[in-house]
Order: C-alpha cells, then sequence, then structure tokens
C-alpha cells in the first residue's frame, strides 16, 4: 500500500503551511517518529518556499508526496524559469536567507534535482520513515 498526496497550489505563501500541515497530518496519521516528520516537514516547506521565492513567472506549482513501504518521497514542481543547481553557491554563515537547498541536503537521505529549463524545475527528496512502536504505518504499508 502507499499513501499519497498531489495538490495544484497557487504560487503564492499561504500555500506552503497548507502542504506542510496536510502532509504532516498524514505522517502523524501512520504513525512516523516526530523527530522524521520534523525534517520532512523542514525539507517541503524550504522546497515550497523556493518555488514561491524564485519560480517566476509561473503562477502555481505542485507538489506530490507520498509514503511507499517506509520511504517517503516528495516532488516539488514549478513551471518556472528553471534554475541550474551546480551554480547555486551556498550561503555564508551567519546568512538570514539562501540556505534552502544546504537544508534539505542535511535532512534528506537523497536529492535530485532536475532543471526543465523554460518549464522550470522537479526537486526530489527522499527520506527513510520510521514509525513509532504500535503504529499503524507499518500495518498498512504491508498490505
Amino acid at each position: 500500500m502507499e499513501a499519497t498526496i498531489a495538490l495544484r497550489l497557487p504560487r503564492d505563501a499561504a500555500s506552503v503551511p497548507l502542504i506542510r500541515q496536510m502532509f504532516d497530518g498524514t505522517l502523524r496519521s501512520l504513525g512516523v517518529e516526530p523527530q522524521i516528520r520534523d525534517d520532512i516537514e523542514l525539507m517541503l516547506t524550504e522546497a515550497c518556499a523556493n518555488v514561491v521565492r524564485h519560480a517566476g513567472p509561473s503562477d502555481e506549482f505542485m507538489v506530490c508526496a507520498g509514503v511507499y513501504d517506509k520511504l517517503c518521497v516528495i516532488r516539488v514542481i514549478d513551471m518556472g524559469g528553471g534554475f541550474d543547481p551546480p551554480n547555486i553557491s551556498e550561503a555564508p554563515l551567519g546568512a538570514e536567507s539562501g540556505r534552502g537547498i544546504q537544508i534539505m541536503r542535511a535532512l534528506a537521505d537523497d536529492i535530485r534535482f532536475t532543471n526543465r529549463h523554460e518549464n522550470g524545475s522537479v526537486v526530489c527528496l527522499e527520506k527513510r520513515l520510521r514509525f513509532a512502536p504500535g503504529a499503524a504505518g507499518p500495518h498498512f504499508m504491508a498490505n
């Protein structure tokens, strides 16, 4: 079994807490450990916030997030101008902004960027899950 959420959202700051809360509720219902949920919430927040800030001129973006066995896979897809991840420089120590990609890299077990140039970008984040004792998730994922 798998649990998935796919949403097309307006490229607006109000979309970020909406998708974050929806997916956290799903992970909480499955019994994913709080620390793992926190990591996923922060990765998702950073990926979506980057779209809101940088993915012009598009008016919307998509988030596809799912749990497959003990793996969480999140794809944040924008229809903006695209970007070239190897050319993104790291933010200086103490910087107030510009650390989103660094944070995602630190928290994700795997991260991939696909630049579709004028058709936008895809950020794919993966995180291995751990479940609380007696959680529903492992039972449902085994079926």
